[in-house]
């Protein structure tokens, strides 16, 4: 199912009847070009006359657990009621799946984990009979070990691994600079992908000093990321939906339920502010009273 008619339509809409600039055409055509890439990575062949509210939802879920903001997410939905609209003018359809759509909350959420269990399951999914396997294995440990975010996991350069010091240099959000230690497994793993595959492959131009890198030898996609989280975690017989950010709320958690101070958690998340790595303590007090009446002799019943 293509959407080019309806996009270009839309586009032409924008220029000629609502007289807006370059700029804004390209950001609405940009949130349509969003939902079609989120209806291609889960195979549905819809057009906008067939999507639901449900569909939209689940829209929002993934960009949502791709990293974008709800301020971002806000705008998203404003650009899809336009194109509704415009839809709905021209007379392509006469439902708005849109009317009822809710703008993300900007309160926090305590986010979903996996066990140190379920973490392993997911790990040992990957199937390392095939090139890429030893490069997913390396990303989902490197996401876990490093709690890194997937943006910052597809932006890593291989400049920014410090092997001899066991650190790795991230860029994150607000290009601030900050060191993450590197584990074991992750360090391990990293050496594996570096040494036995990615030296083989053709590289194209502008990624020489990308780490992780698609079968074209260029940067991968945040989606693609996503991809192999959610088939590695379908593999592994994980029911619940998890994302590349999952692996940082877990890495995150773990530390956290560990005893580590909240301060290092911080540094390591690459968080501007201790509430938002406040988070997990909550996480942290869930696990603590699970195991007290598990196991105090005064809780049991």
């Amino acid at each position: 199912m293509s959407w080019m008619p309806y996009i270009r339509g839309y586009v032409s809409f924008l220029k000629l009847e609502k007289s807006l600039s370059a700029h804004s055409i390209e950001a609405y055509e940009h949130d349509v070009e969003k939902l079609v890439s989120f209806l291609d990575f889960n195979g549905l062949q819809l057009s906008p006359q067939d999507l639901t509210l449900r569909h939209l939802q689940d829209f929002l879920k993934w960009i949502h657990e791709l990293g974008m903001s709800p301020n971002s997410q806000a705008r998203v939905i404003s650009g899809l009621r336009t194109f509704y609209r415009y839809l709905i003018l021209e007379g392509i359809t006469t439902k708005n799946p849109t009317e009822l759509l809710e703008s993300p909350r900007t309160g926090r959420k305590l986010p979903d984990t996996l066990s140190i269990d379920d973490i392993q399951r997911v790990i040992d999914s990957v199937d390392r009979s095939k090139p890429e396997g030893e490069r997913n294995k390396a990303i989902l440990e490197v996401l876990y070990g490093c709690g890194l975010r997937v943006s910052e996991l597809v932006e890593l350069k291989i400049s920014e691994i410090r092997f001899s010091e066991g650190f790795l240099t991230v860029i994150g959000k607000g290009n601030k600079q900050r060191l993450v230690p590197l584990g074991r497994l992750a360090h391990e793993q990293l050496k594996i992908y570096l040494e036995q595959i990615r030296v083989h492959q053709p590289v194209k131009k502008g990624s020489e000093d990308i780490v992780f890198l698609n079968k074209r030898g260029a940067k991968m996609s945040r989606v693609m990321v996503f991809y192999i989280v959610k088939e590695a975690a379908e593999k592994a017989g994980i029911r619940k939906t998890i994302s590349p950010h999952t692996f940082r709320h877990s890495f995150a958690t773990h530390l956290v339920e560990g005893g580590a101070d909240l301060r290092a958690v911080q540094e390591m998340l690459g968080h501007a502010s201790i509430t938002t790595t406040e988070i997990y303590t909550h996480l942290d007090r869930t696990y603590l009273r699970k195991n007290i009446l598990k196991y105090h002799p005064r809780a049991k019943g």
